[in-house]
């Protein structure tokens, strides 16, 4: 089995045999982006499409994708994923209603640019499947479907029967299923890797292997220089806590998979998943499967949640009690897939707001910007993030740069050892409440609502 070696992703495709050159020396630009994931890479396109003459400048310390956008579960989501009262309080229903649109149009914006780009990255649309396998799930299924309805998503999701997901796909035990409509699976290191090329046609210059070490209005400071810039934006998301004074901004929280080796055509017959459904399961302590384009399973769930004072994993290799959880998790949910190998297992840092809720800023006095806090729906919520960073970098005022998730500000994260307390308890109780709710069958937890309490999560 590989571990590590940045995520199966890019064993699949293989790592960069070369990096693009680092920064030499100091520089002045119209834009500075530090980042070269998601966020920083589709900052970077929309600017450019918006002013082919603006002079841009992504600054990554790795290389382009090295982060959770080379790392993740695959999922293309296009859903509002974060607490939708917590917006409405500060704004209206109206405005988070509209939010939850322009993010369900990212699926398709996504597809249109990958088309026109010539990015193939394994776009299959699809649906996912959030599966309920005792009475306590099936509970947090109604009143998932019911907030869903009540929030206007009466048409993208719906209830399906024990029988109705067996048509679909063998899973042991399961009682029902949620199905939300209109998303897609992509293979995200191909993803990323075609983007950040198809940003660099459109004129922008990536610099790799580029330490930030600070920045500030108007000068980003590097390992290789000093950028000058009126205009500066940070797409770092999980990786936000290693720059300088922003340890407490966004807690990097761990995220960890496997993928099994290639299945065969006698394994698929009897599992199904004809339609590559994006599988999750109600679970507190969530997990997210994926059947990949080439046949093989990958399953994901937080691993090692939060490592002492937002210290981040070492190219992306997980513990072996990790791998012990998730290959129990594969084996549950598909036991046809035991008796193959595992050959791959990774992880990576998501970035958690302490309200558990994504924001995209811009500080037009100092030309300061940033996106992130996608709590693991980043794919395709980043599109959106990036779309809105160009325009209000370039001063507009459109539709999305009056969402409210823009410049929406939360308190810090505590202190060690408090936040390290904070978050292992929140998922110790999760775990604890997932293994009473399916021992006992009871109806969903006390220990899973005081543990999201806890944290902020709900």
């Amino acid at each position: 089995m590989k571990i590590g070696d940045v995520s199966f992703w890019y064993a699949d495709i293989g790592l960069p045999t070369t990096r693009r050159p680092a920064l030499q020396g100091d520089a002045s630009v119209d834009v500075a982006i530090i980042g070269a994931g998601f966020t920083g890479l589709w900052a970077a396109w929309y600017l450019k499409q918006a002013k082919p003459d603006l002079n841009v400048l992504v600054i990554e310390k790795e290389f382009a994708g090295f982060g959770a956008s080379g790392r993740n579960g695959g999922w293309c989501m296009g859903t509002f994923a974060w607490d939708h009262e917590r917006y409405a309080r500060a704004t209206s229903r109206e405005a988070v209603l509209e939010m939850a649109a322009h993010l369900r149009g990212t699926v398709a914006e996504i597809q249109r640019v990958c088309a026109a780009e010539g990015i193939d990255a394994d776009i299959r649309p699809t649906e996912e499947l959030m599966l309920a396998s005792n009475p306590a799930q099936m509970a947090r299924l109604k009143a998932e479907l019911a907030h869903r309805h009540a929030w206007g998503e009466e048409m993208r999701v719906r209830e399906l029967s024990a029988e109705e997901v067996r048509q679909r796909i063998s899973i042991p035990g399961v009682m029902g299923a949620l199905e939300i409509a209109d998303m897609a699976r992509i293979q995200p290191a191909k993803l990323v890797r075609g983007l950040a090329e198809a940003v660099e046609r459109a004129g922008v210059r990536i610099v790799e292997g580029t330490e930030v070490l600070s920045y500030t209005s108007g000068e980003v400071v590097t390992a290789r220089g000093i950028v000058r810039a009126p205009v500066i934006l940070r797409g770092t998301e999980g990786f936000t806590a290693t720059l300088k004074g922003h340890k407490r901004d966004w807690l990097p929280l761990n995220s960890a998979q496997i993928a099994t080796a290639v299945l065969p055509p006698e394994a698929w017959a009897k599992i199904g998943w004809e339609g590559h459904e994006l599988i999750g399961d109600l679970n507190n302590a969530y997990c997210y499967c994926q059947r990949t384009r080439e046949g093989r399973i990958t399953v994901g769930a937080r691993g090692v949640p939060y490592k002492f004072g937002s210290k981040m994993d070492k190219n992306g290799a997980p513990d072996p009690e990790t791998i012990r959880r998730l290959t129990e998790v594969l084996h549950r949910y598909f036991p046809e897939a035991a008796k193959y190998p595992i050959e791959h297992a990774w992880c990576g840092v998501i970035g958690v707001p302490r309200d558990w809720c994504a924001t995209v800023g811009f500080d037009r006095a100092t030309g300061l910007g940033w996106a992130g806090g996608y709590v693991g729906v980043g794919v395709s919520t980043s599109n959106l993030a990036g779309r809105t960073l160009a325009d209000l970098a370039l001063g507009r005022d459109t539709e999305i740069t009056r969402l409210p998730w823009v410049n929406r500000r939360v308190r810090a994260w505590e202190p060690e050892p408090f936040r390290w307390l904070g978050v292992h308890l929140m998922y110790r109780l999760l775990r604890v409440a997932d293994q009473r709710e399916e021992r006992l069958g009871i109806a969903p937890s006390r220990y899973a609502k005081f543990g999201n309490w806890l944290t902020g999560r709900h």
